[in-house]
């Protein structure tokens, strides 16, 4: 019966230590890599504008976008200014437009070139969002994981105490 109580104790001791490890370093992972992402988007200077957001994000007006969320965001601000520009048309039926017109039309061209630049942003800055959000589970899991480590090391020790 010691014996087993013996393994039990050590398994729980050892999958307790594995899973602090693990939690510890997700966690640092993703706090390292949130702050990859913030010291990029600061490096970027983006700046929301002080007037003329869209309803819901007035809160941001005159900010540097420095989150995850922020940049999401931002895009927005993009997106409705691009299709504001577009006149609510995609880079791919402008495109068809340009091509159907034999390449010469130079207004059209433009818009395309808006049309990409703005998409290229907003796809960049979805990206950071993206990328912030993968962080966020990194922290969490990693803190879940300490604790259930915390956990079974804790139970693997009332174990071994007891007689």
């Amino acid at each position: 019966m010691n014996d087993l109580r013996g393994l039990t104790t050590l398994l729980l001791g050892t999958v307790g230590v594995a899973g602090l490890t693990a939690g510890a370093v997700m966690t640092a992972r993703g706090l390292q890599g949130r702050g990859q992402i913030r010291d990029e988007l600061l490096r970027q200077k983006i700046t929301f504008p002080d007037k003329g957001l869209p309803d819901g994000l007035e809160a941001h007006a005159g900010r540097q976008v420095r989150t995850g969320p922020q940049a999401r965001a931002f895009s927005e601000v993009i997106g409705r200014n691009v299709r504001r520009a577009t006149a609510g048309r995609t880079y791919s039926e402008i495109s068809a437009d340009l091509h159907a017109a034999g390449g010469e039309d130079a207004e059209l061209a433009e818009l395309r070139q808006t049309a990409f630049m703005g998409e290229t942003l907003r796809a960049s800055l979805m990206s950071a969002y993206q990328a912030w959000q993968v962080t966020s589970l990194a922290i969490g899991l990693g803190a879940v994981l300490m604790g259930a480590g915390a956990a079974f090391v804790t139970i693997g020790a009332v174990l071994s105490g007891e007689e």
